[in-house]
Protein backbone atom coordinates (compact mmCIF):
# COMPACT_ATOMS: atom_id res chain seq x y z
CA UNK A 1 0.00 0.00 0.00
CA UNK A 2 1.21 3.49 -0.81
CA UNK A 3 2.32 5.49 2.21
CA UNK A 4 -0.56 7.88 2.82
CA UNK A 5 0.84 9.50 5.96
CA UNK A 6 0.24 13.25 5.69
CA UNK A 7 2.34 16.18 6.79
CA UNK A 8 0.98 18.51 9.46
CA UNK A 9 -0.19 21.81 7.92
CA UNK A 10 1.21 25.17 8.89
CA UNK A 11 -0.82 27.49 11.07
CA UNK A 12 -3.11 30.07 9.45
CA UNK A 13 -4.03 32.23 12.43
CA UNK A 14 -7.44 30.58 12.81
CA UNK A 15 -7.39 31.11 16.59
CA UNK A 16 -5.57 34.44 16.70
CA UNK A 17 -6.60 36.47 19.72
CA UNK A 18 -8.36 33.55 21.42
CA UNK A 19 -7.54 31.96 24.79
CA UNK A 20 -7.96 28.29 25.61
CA UNK A 21 -7.75 25.75 28.42
CA UNK A 22 -6.88 22.16 27.50
CA UNK A 23 -7.11 19.25 29.94
CA UNK A 24 -5.00 16.07 29.84
CA UNK A 25 -2.41 17.88 27.74
CA UNK A 26 0.70 16.06 28.99
CA UNK A 27 2.17 12.96 27.37
CA UNK A 28 2.15 12.40 23.63
CA UNK A 29 -1.53 12.12 22.80
CA UNK A 30 -4.38 14.25 21.51
CA UNK A 31 -4.19 16.76 24.37
CA UNK A 32 -0.59 17.78 23.74
CA UNK A 33 -1.16 17.79 19.99
CA UNK A 34 -4.16 20.05 20.47
CA UNK A 35 -2.14 22.42 22.64
CA UNK A 36 0.52 22.65 19.92
CA UNK A 37 -1.98 23.16 17.12
CA UNK A 38 -3.83 25.84 19.09
CA UNK A 39 -0.54 27.65 19.62
CA UNK A 40 0.35 27.35 15.94
CA UNK A 41 -3.03 28.88 15.10
CA UNK A 42 -2.38 31.87 17.36
CA UNK A 43 -4.17 31.02 20.62
CA UNK A 44 -2.84 31.74 24.11
CA UNK A 45 -3.27 28.58 26.16
CA UNK A 46 -3.17 27.10 29.63
CA UNK A 47 -2.78 23.35 29.97
CA UNK A 48 -3.61 20.93 32.75
CA UNK A 49 -3.12 17.26 33.56
CA UNK A 50 -3.40 14.93 36.54
CA UNK A 51 0.32 14.04 36.30
CA UNK A 52 2.41 16.98 37.61
CA UNK A 53 5.80 15.83 36.30
CA UNK A 54 4.60 15.14 32.77
CA UNK A 55 2.57 18.35 32.86
CA UNK A 56 5.63 20.38 33.81
CA UNK A 57 7.58 18.84 30.93
CA UNK A 58 4.79 19.58 28.46
CA UNK A 59 4.41 23.15 29.69
CA UNK A 60 8.15 23.73 29.40
CA UNK A 61 8.24 22.38 25.85
CA UNK A 62 5.36 24.66 24.83
CA UNK A 63 6.39 27.66 26.92
CA UNK A 64 2.94 28.01 28.49
CA UNK A 65 1.33 28.09 31.91
CA UNK A 66 0.03 24.93 33.53
CA UNK A 67 -2.11 23.86 36.48
CA UNK A 68 -2.28 20.26 37.77
CA UNK A 69 -5.88 19.10 37.73
CA UNK A 70 -7.58 15.78 38.47
CA UNK A 71 -10.98 16.16 36.82
CA UNK A 72 -12.51 13.74 39.33
CA UNK A 73 -11.92 16.32 42.09
CA UNK A 74 -14.18 19.38 42.00
CA UNK A 75 -11.76 21.55 43.97
CA UNK A 76 -9.07 20.86 41.34
CA UNK A 77 -11.43 21.95 38.57
CA UNK A 78 -12.29 25.15 40.44
CA UNK A 79 -8.60 25.88 41.00
CA UNK A 80 -7.89 25.33 37.30
CA UNK A 81 -10.54 27.83 36.29
CA UNK A 82 -9.49 30.41 38.84
CA UNK A 83 -5.93 30.18 37.48
CA UNK A 84 -7.13 30.32 33.87
CA UNK A 85 -9.11 33.49 34.43
CA UNK A 86 -6.19 35.08 36.29
CA UNK A 87 -3.53 34.10 33.74
CA UNK A 88 -5.51 34.46 30.52
CA UNK A 89 -7.89 37.21 31.53
CA UNK A 90 -10.86 35.16 30.33
CA UNK A 91 -11.30 31.88 28.49
CA UNK A 92 -12.71 31.65 24.96
CA UNK A 93 -12.26 27.89 24.41
CA UNK A 94 -12.38 24.87 26.73
CA UNK A 95 -11.11 21.52 25.45
CA UNK A 96 -12.21 18.61 27.63
CA UNK A 97 -9.70 15.96 26.65
CA UNK A 98 -9.34 14.02 29.91
CA UNK A 99 -10.44 10.41 29.61
CA UNK A 100 -9.65 6.92 30.83
CA UNK A 101 -10.05 3.56 29.14
CA UNK A 102 -9.07 -0.05 29.62
CA UNK A 103 -10.11 -3.43 28.33
CA UNK A 104 -12.14 -5.91 30.39
CA UNK A 105 -15.14 -8.05 29.58
CA UNK A 106 -18.35 -6.94 31.24
CA UNK A 107 -18.76 -10.20 33.17
CA UNK A 108 -15.36 -9.66 34.78
CA UNK A 109 -15.67 -5.89 35.28
CA UNK A 110 -15.68 -4.66 38.87
CA UNK A 111 -17.75 -1.79 40.19
CA UNK A 112 -14.51 0.11 40.77
CA UNK A 113 -13.37 -0.36 37.15
CA UNK A 114 -16.73 0.81 35.84
CA UNK A 115 -16.96 3.79 38.20
CA UNK A 116 -13.39 4.95 37.62
CA UNK A 117 -13.78 5.14 33.85
CA UNK A 118 -17.15 6.87 34.13
CA UNK A 119 -15.83 9.34 36.72
CA UNK A 120 -12.89 10.45 34.59
CA UNK A 121 -14.35 10.26 31.09
CA UNK A 122 -17.96 11.35 31.66
CA UNK A 123 -18.32 12.99 35.07
CA UNK A 124 -14.97 14.75 34.66
CA UNK A 125 -16.21 16.19 31.38
CA UNK A 126 -19.38 17.28 33.16
CA UNK A 127 -17.42 19.03 35.92
CA UNK A 128 -15.24 20.93 33.45
CA UNK A 129 -18.17 21.78 31.19
CA UNK A 130 -20.10 23.13 34.16
CA UNK A 131 -17.14 25.28 35.21
CA UNK A 132 -16.70 26.54 31.64
CA UNK A 133 -20.38 27.44 31.29
CA UNK A 134 -20.36 29.34 34.57
CA UNK A 135 -17.56 31.46 33.11
CA UNK A 136 -18.76 31.75 29.50
CA UNK A 137 -22.50 32.29 29.83
CA UNK A 138 -22.18 35.67 31.60
CA UNK A 139 -19.61 36.76 28.98
CA UNK A 140 -21.98 35.92 26.14
CA UNK A 141 -19.42 33.94 24.15
CA UNK A 142 -17.29 30.83 24.23
CA UNK A 143 -16.67 27.37 22.80
CA UNK A 144 -16.49 24.01 24.56
CA UNK A 145 -15.06 20.98 22.77
CA UNK A 146 -15.42 17.52 24.29
CA UNK A 147 -13.37 14.48 23.31
CA UNK A 148 -15.67 11.52 22.78
CA UNK A 149 -15.05 8.36 20.72
CA UNK A 150 -16.61 6.41 17.87
CA UNK A 151 -17.16 3.70 20.48
CA UNK A 152 -20.06 5.87 21.63
CA UNK A 153 -21.70 4.55 18.43
CA UNK A 154 -19.88 1.30 17.66
CA UNK A 155 -19.55 -1.97 19.56
CA UNK A 156 -16.21 -3.38 20.68
CA UNK A 157 -15.64 -6.20 23.13
CA UNK A 158 -14.16 -5.25 26.47
CA UNK A 159 -15.14 -1.60 26.17
CA UNK A 160 -18.56 -1.44 27.88
CA UNK A 161 -17.45 1.13 30.48
CA UNK A 162 -15.54 3.30 28.01
CA UNK A 163 -18.26 3.12 25.35
CA UNK A 164 -20.95 4.02 27.89
CA UNK A 165 -18.88 6.99 29.09
CA UNK A 166 -18.22 8.27 25.58
CA UNK A 167 -21.86 7.87 24.53
CA UNK A 168 -22.67 9.88 27.65
CA UNK A 169 -20.25 12.60 26.53
CA UNK A 170 -22.15 12.85 23.25
CA UNK A 171 -25.48 13.22 25.08
CA UNK A 172 -23.98 15.72 27.54
CA UNK A 173 -22.66 17.72 24.59
CA UNK A 174 -26.09 17.94 22.96
CA UNK A 175 -27.89 18.94 26.15
CA UNK A 176 -25.27 21.50 27.17
CA UNK A 177 -25.39 22.99 23.67
CA UNK A 178 -29.12 23.65 23.93
CA UNK A 179 -28.69 25.40 27.29
CA UNK A 180 -25.74 27.46 26.08
CA UNK A 181 -27.00 28.54 22.65
CA UNK A 182 -29.08 31.52 23.89
CA UNK A 183 -25.86 32.88 25.40
CA UNK A 184 -23.81 32.54 22.18
CA UNK A 185 -21.79 29.64 23.60
CA UNK A 186 -21.22 26.60 21.40
CA UNK A 187 -20.64 23.03 22.63
CA UNK A 188 -19.43 20.32 20.25
CA UNK A 189 -17.48 17.07 20.41
CA UNK A 190 -15.04 15.04 18.35
CA UNK A 191 -15.21 11.26 18.11
CA UNK A 192 -11.87 9.77 17.02
CA UNK A 193 -11.73 6.15 15.91
CA UNK A 194 -8.09 5.24 16.46
CA UNK A 195 -5.36 7.74 17.29
CA UNK A 196 -2.05 6.23 18.28
CA UNK A 197 -0.24 7.49 21.37
CA UNK A 198 2.26 5.99 23.85
CA UNK A 199 -0.38 5.24 26.50
CA UNK A 200 -2.66 3.40 24.06
CA UNK A 201 0.20 1.24 22.83
CA UNK A 202 1.04 0.28 26.43
CA UNK A 203 -2.46 -0.78 27.49
CA UNK A 204 -3.71 -2.35 24.24
CA UNK A 205 -2.73 -5.70 22.75
CA UNK A 206 -0.59 -5.33 19.62
CA UNK A 207 -2.72 -7.79 17.68
CA UNK A 208 -5.87 -5.81 18.48
CA UNK A 209 -4.24 -2.54 17.43
CA UNK A 210 -3.15 -4.12 14.15
CA UNK A 211 -6.68 -5.40 13.57
CA UNK A 212 -8.20 -1.99 14.27
CA UNK A 213 -5.72 -0.26 11.96
CA UNK A 214 -6.52 -2.73 9.19
CA UNK A 215 -10.17 -1.66 9.32
CA UNK A 216 -9.33 1.98 8.67
CA UNK A 217 -9.58 3.13 5.06
CA UNK A 218 -6.03 4.47 5.11
CA UNK A 219 -4.68 1.35 6.80
CA UNK A 220 -3.27 3.35 9.69
CA UNK A 221 -4.29 5.13 12.87
CA UNK A 222 -4.75 8.88 12.96
CA UNK A 223 -1.90 11.08 14.05
CA UNK A 224 -2.92 12.99 17.20
CA UNK A 225 -2.55 16.28 15.34
CA UNK A 226 -5.12 15.12 12.79
CA UNK A 227 -7.70 14.94 15.58
CA UNK A 228 -6.42 18.26 16.92
CA UNK A 229 -7.05 19.86 13.52
CA UNK A 230 -10.76 19.14 13.86
CA UNK A 231 -10.71 20.69 17.32
CA UNK A 232 -9.08 23.78 15.81
CA UNK A 233 -11.95 24.00 13.32
CA UNK A 234 -14.57 23.64 16.06
CA UNK A 235 -12.80 26.29 18.16
CA UNK A 236 -12.59 28.71 15.26
CA UNK A 237 -15.13 31.08 13.79
CA UNK A 238 -15.40 28.80 10.75
CA UNK A 239 -17.76 26.56 12.76
CA UNK A 240 -19.93 29.42 14.03
CA UNK A 241 -23.22 27.68 13.17
CA UNK A 242 -22.30 24.32 14.68
CA UNK A 243 -23.41 23.34 18.17
CA UNK A 244 -24.50 20.08 19.78
CA UNK A 245 -22.65 18.14 17.09
CA UNK A 246 -20.28 15.19 17.41
CA UNK A 247 -17.80 15.08 14.53
CA UNK A 248 -16.39 11.67 13.70
CA UNK A 249 -12.63 11.75 13.05
CA UNK A 250 -12.41 8.38 11.42
CA UNK A 251 -11.73 6.55 8.17
CA UNK A 252 -13.58 3.41 9.24
CA UNK A 253 -17.12 2.78 8.09
CA UNK A 254 -19.34 -0.16 9.13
Amino acid sequence: MTDLSPTAPAGHGLLAGKTAVITAAAGGGIGLATARRFQEEGARILISDAHPRRLAEAAASLGVGSVPCDVTIESDVVRLWDAAVEQLGGVDVMVNNAGLGGTVDLVDMTDEQWSRVLDVSLTGTFRCTRAALRHMLPRGRGVIINNSSVLGWRAQRGQAHYAAAKAGVMALTRSAAMEAAPHNVRVNAVAPSLSMNPFLSKVTDEALLAELESKEAFGRSAQPWEVANVMVFLASDYSSYMTGETVSVSSQHP
